[in-house]
């Protein structure tokens, strides 16, 4: 085992575990988030934060698929804050 790889696998650690902890952390917020706008806040906060295990998962696997899967979750993360956001400042979704 080279020092590269091991410091590749130090930084691996860190990462996850930055990113468990951003979660973890958002999910608090979700949950004591005295207003619906810390609440919405805290969903995309949490999208974020699974796109970022998700591309350290890549990485630690070396598999280009889950590249694909975070511009897809990347993709729908931003189009259901945004509709949740509209529907709860109007009412409605679609106008």
């Amino acid at each position: 085992m080279t020092i590269a790889m091991g410091l590749m696998d130090i930084a691996l650690i860190v990462a996850f575990a930055s990113v468990a902890l951003g979660q973890i952390l958002s999910m608090v917020r979700l949950v004591l988030g005295p207003t619906p706008g810390d609440r919405i806040l805290a969903l995309d906060t949490m999208v974020i934060n699974a796109l970022g295990l998700v591309l350290v998962l890549g990485i630690h696997q070396g598999v280009q698929i889950y590249f694909e899967v975070a511009l897809l979750i990347a993709m729908l993360g931003f189009v259901s804050t945004v509709a949740l956001a509209r529907f709860i400042l109007r009412g409605d979704i679609i106008e």
